[in-house]
């Protein structure tokens, strides 16, 4: 691999992941904000990820796989196994790692720390598919444009970085140092662009195969961790509405971006 492209790949995770800072500094901006609010920030950028998954690297790396395999039967095989396998990893990172959700409640082994702290190690979690996710996109700037997925990400972190200082405000911490936990946060981006850089380096062949299993990661991201978090029972109406937008949005930029 080029080294401009890894440069590229690495400072483009680094700058998604700093938005997640933006997000964190947000606390200032309001003495209060609702949690309807912050869930509808969650639900449009979950509409957003999903949408940049599917279309800069499920719907690409499908069309890849299918058209070098033997039959479309073998090819539909390798493309559904791989995504799966992008699932199974963050599942089992999940199972091992101690985290809490606010509405599903704590998951992975039990650690004596506090409940917020426990809440920005699940918001980590999603950060190194993210940055792997990044790191895949740039690894096959040949397959596809990576910008739009980059974007995708980036609009996400915002309301992640919100919702953690958001938390570590309420758990006693000062405004200043929350809006600075989630800047660092968003510093884990990378590590997981390094992984799929150096993933996509190893051989042209397997390239398409890395697009699937980081669009896996991202699926699992989206609907095992933010969707169940943010659909409330009284307003999944306004939850829906919120995804679509998001998910239509981010069509649109791909569409243009490509």
């Amino acid at each position: 691999m080029v080294n401009q492209v890894f440069m590229q790949g690495l400072l483009a995770a680094l700058a998604a992941g700093l938005v997640t800072g933006i997000g964190g500094f947000m606390i200032f901006l309001k003495k209060r904000y609702l949690k309807t609010e912050i869930n509808q920030l969650l639900n449009l950028a979950a509409g957003v990820m999903l949408a940049a998954s599917f279309f800069s690297l499920l719907v690409p790396s499908m069309h890849e796989i299918v058209r070098d395999s033997r039959n479309i039967y073998s090819g539909a095989l390798g493309y559904v196994l791989t995504v799966f396998a992008g699932v199974l990893l963050v599942w089992i990172l999940n199972l091992l790692i101690p985290h809490e959700h606010n509405s599903m409640g704590h998951h992975g082994p039990h650690f004596d720390l506090k409940k917020a702290w426990l809440f920005i190690i699940a918001i980590t979690l999603h950060k190194l598919p993210e940055g792997l996710a990044v790191g895949v996109a740039y690894g096959a700037e040949g397959i596809i444009s990576p910008l739009s997925l980059v974007v995708g990400i980036a609009a996400h972190n915002i309301p992640e970085g919100l919702t953690i200082a958001i938390s570590l405000v309420a758990a006693g911490n000062s405004r200043l140092r929350a809006a600075l936990t989630a800047l660092a946060i968003g510093l884990v981006q990378p590590l997981g662009a390094i992984v799929g850089l150096l993933l996509m380096d190893i051989s042209f062949n397997i390239v398409p195969y890395g697009m699937a299993l980081a669009g896996g990661t991202l699926l699992f991201v989206v609907i095992n961790e933010i969707l169940p978090e943010t659909y409330g029972q009284k307003e999944t109406n306004r939850s829906a509405a919120a995804v679509f937008v998001g998910f239509i949005a981010m069509t649109y930029i791909s569409i243009v971006l490509d």
